[in-house]
This record gives C-alpha cells, sequence and structure tokens, in this order.
C-alpha cells in the first residue's frame, strides 16, 4: 500500500544553494515526478518567506506547500510578538521542528520533505539545511538535496571557490542543474535562480524549456 502511494505523489527534484561573498543563491528545476510519470512540468521549488528569507522544497509536494504557508505565518507572528525581524537561525529552527513532527507522525503517507534556508538578518547572509528528519545543518559554503544531488555535489565540489560572487554563483547553480538534468530522471523541464542580498531577494533566472519534439 505504502508503495502505491508513494508511486501517485509528486516527488523527485535537485535543489542547489550556494553561499557567496555578497549573497545567497538558491535555484531548483521544475519537474514534480510521481514514480515514471512526470505529473508537473512547471513545478515552483523555491519559496520567498519573508522580504530576505527564501527556501527551496524537496519531497512531497502536500508537506511543502503546507510547511510553505505555515512557517510563513509563524514568521510574521514572531515578527509580531518580538518586535522584530526573526533571524536565519529562529527560521530555520521552526522549520526543522515542523519536519521533525511530520515524519514521526503516523500516516498512511509518510511525510519527507527536506528543505534548503538562505537568508539574510543583522548577523549576515545564512544557508541551512533542514532534513527529513528535522535535522539542521548551517552550510558555510553550499547545500544539494534532492533526487538529482549525487549529482550536483560533484560539480559544487569542483568548481565552488570560497568568497566567489553572486554572479558567479548562479553561473555555478546553473551548472549544477545541467548536470543533474542529464543524468536524473526526476530532474528537468525548466530552472529558477533566485538571489538574497543586501538588496533583498531577485529572481535572476526563471526559464521553461521547450520539450516538444517537431517534425
Amino acid at each position: 500500500m505504502k508503495k502505491e502511494i508513494n508511486d501517485m505523489v509528486a516527488h523527485g527534484t535537485t535543489t542547489v544553494g550556494i553561499v557567496c561573498k555578497d549573497g545567497i543563491v538558491l535555484a531548483a528545476d521544475r519537474r514534480a515526478s510521481a514514480g515514471y510519470f512526470v505529473a508537473d512540468k512547471k513545478a515552483e521549488k523555491i519559496q520567498k518567506i519573508t522580504d530576505y528569507m527564501a527556501i527551496t522544497t524537496a519531497g512531497l509536494v502536500s508537506d511543502t506547500q503546507l510547511f510553505t504557508r505555515i512557517i510563513r505565518a509563524q514568521l510574521k507572528l514572531l515578527r509580531i510578538r518580538k518586535g522584530k525581524e526573526p533571524s536565519i537561525d529562529e527560521a530555520a529552527n521552526l522549520l526543522a521542528s515542523l519536519a521533525y513532527v511530520n515524519i514521526r507522525r503516523p500516516s498512511m503517507v509518510p511525510g519527507i520533505v527536506g528543505f534548503l534556508l538562505g537568508g539574510m538578518d543583522k548577523a549576515g547572509f545564512g544557508l541551512y539545511e533542514i532534513g527529513v528528519d528535522g535535522s539542521t545543518s548551517k552550510a558555510d559554503d553550499y547545500r544539494t538535496d534532492g533526487s538529482g544531488s549525487s549529482v550536483a555535489i560533484g560539480v559544487l565540489e569542483t568548481l565552488y571557490k570560497k568568497d566567489m560572487s553572486i554572479n558567479d554563483g548562479v553561473d555555478l547553480a546553473v551548472k549544477c542543474l545541467n548536470a543533474a538534468m542529464q543524468r536524473d530522471i526526476a530532474t528537468g523541464n525548466g530552472i529558477d535562480v533566485m538571489t538574497i542580498t543586501k538588496d533583498g531577494i531577485k529572481s535572476v533566472i526563471s526559464r521553461q524549456f521547450d520539450t516538444t519534439f517537431k517534425a
């Protein structure tokens, strides 16, 4: 039964987060798969949660959509209560708590979802990986998640340079996604790349690929 349910739920992706000297780069593909079926060719896997924080999502679509709504609401409530913008650490811990409870709750559909959280606060720029088990890992270089991460990590380890510019980070993110799309069947159909700098969150690449064969 679990296998049949999992085959009907959209999942699979490649997401990338890169720490640069002047900001954070987040990138993701657009394909959502259900087993061997492409369920969605225009899935949006990078979500803005505050003016200076965004997340990439990898896992069950229903969980990622619910978590995104909840974390946005929780951060707004935290800002009202404290009278100041929440820190990246606070956002990461809130998101990790949701993931921790979710995967341990008995359910016919196992809740499996991971995130990369990038942002800027008073302390500077930050990048976190939130695992499907609710674990948190702060990165000082890069992180990648999803079914194509085993391909993307090789590109990151080869080409990443400490203190690289945001533009170089964008180029590297595109190379990671391109490599993943060549080898991972659950990655493809398009790419989105966002940057987080002192000026806020900006979409720098949003591209859909036309895979229709024309005779």
